[in-house]
């Protein structure tokens, strides 16, 4: 099953707040592979198939750097569509001088790195869904060692040439300041399960039992405030429904919630009590 398209609910979009456009984009074109879409002096739009915007990086005006220990981005992940193009990506990371953190989480195998403005970022590929080990309603994931000796010795390492056509925005992990409120909000107003829990630390939910499309967290603290509104970080994501249907059911949900609920055209913006935003297409 494919877990990034419809009728799934899931991430289509991350936007970011950064202090350098341009440096920003050569490092999305030039470490990762993705392709400018579209850009102006504030605005660009980054693609792996050249018409899907995934990325989106905005400079605003006023910009300020990246806050410590608040809500917000914990990190986007790029989901790549083989194992052969993560064990690619290796080497020309390390080529470009780019500090690496890594793990198996039985369900993918995972790199974690930043960008220039401290955004996280996590690039991974995932192992078949009939190989992950579901007790009920819980997939089981771990923070294991990556195996690179594994990873490298068993795939064909290729000249890395950019992210492959068929790249998706695997999830987003935030932090969040409650995480009771966090889930309620996302399971009883947006229509998520949780599939895995953390203690009382972070938890993970999906749709269609995907072993999860968003993360949630309060490793920055509980009760931890929110950034400054032109601060470096996340600025929106965007989740992508099935039709106007479910949207619509959704907005019922969020304001039966007591949630925000603002119409932009035909796009749904909403927040969740972190302060985190998120925008909602079909």
């Amino acid at each position: 099953m494919n877990f990034h398209q419809k009728p799934t609910t899931f991430v289509a979009n991350v936007t970011l707040n950064v202090t350098d456009l341009s440096r920003s984009t050569a490092f999305y074109e030039q470490v990762i592979g993705f392709r400018v879409l579209t850009g102006s002096t504030t605005k660009v739009e980054l693609t792996a198939d050249g018409k899907t915007p995934l990325l989106t990086l905005i400079q605003p005006k006023d910009v300020q750097r990246k806050e410590a220990r608040t809500t917000g981005l914990y990190h986007f992940a790029i989901l790549l569509p083989t194992r052969q193009a993560l064990a690619s990506l290796v080497p020309h990371l390390v080529q470009q001088g780019i500090q690496l953190g890594s793990s198996d989480h039985k369900v993918s195998e995972a790199l974690y790195f930043a960008d220039p403005d401290g955004n996280g970022i996590e690039i991974y590929r995932d192992r078949l869904p009939e190989e992950w080990t579901w007790q009920g309603d819980s997939v089981e994931m771990t923070v294991d060692p990556l195996d690179f000796n594994d990873l490298l010795a068993k795939e064909t390492v290729s000249e890395w040439t950019g992210l492959p056509h068929d790249t998706v925005m695997g999830h987003i992990h935030l932090h969040v300041d409650d995480l009771q409120a966090a889930e309620q909000f996302y399971t009883q107003a947006l229509d998520f399960e949780v599939v895995t829990r953390y203690g009382h630390q972070a938890l993970f939910i999906a749709d269609n039992r995907y072993h999860h499309h968003i993360g949630l967290n309060v490793w920055n603290g509980v009760g931890a405030p929110q950034p400054a509104k032109h601060s470096v970080g996340l600025v929106h994501f965007t989740l992508d429904v099935k039709n106007a249907s479910k949207q619509k059911e959704l907005a019922k949900r969020l304001e039966a919630s007591g949630a925000r609920v603002e119409w932009v055209t035909e796009v749904l913006l909403t927040e969740d009590p972190a302060g985190n935003e998120i925008h909602i297409v079909y």
